[in-house]
């Protein structure tokens, strides 16, 4: 069985406040994460290998940008974002 099958994906956003290291401005930023929620229940035709991997899994999010552009409008370099986790888990 597939992993993802384990989860219900979908796509938020999160503000982050990030430097610019080209104008040295620091601004709030609405970055764009997967979340990945874990099902209920585990999907039919799970066999007990399935049944272990589901009962260890967690909710989790990835960070999918890795470039921002600066908000200040003097600036507008596109810069990496550093600092951020790029997964993190969620307690539920």
């Amino acid at each position: 069985m597939d992993e993802r099958q384990y989860f219900i994906e979908s796509n938020t956003t999160r503000p982050a406040n990030l430097y610019c290291p080209f104008c040295r401005t620091s601004g709030g930023y609405e970055l764009r994460y997967l979340l990945r929620k874990k099902r209920d229940r585990l999907p039919a035709g799970g066999d007990e290998r399935d049944r272990a991997k589901f009962a260890k899994s967690q909710s989790y999010l990835v960070l999918l940008d890795d470039k921002v552009r600066c908000g200040n409008a003097r600036c507008r370099k596109t810069f990496e974002i550093t600092g951020l986790k790029t997964m993190s888990f969620l307690a539920e």
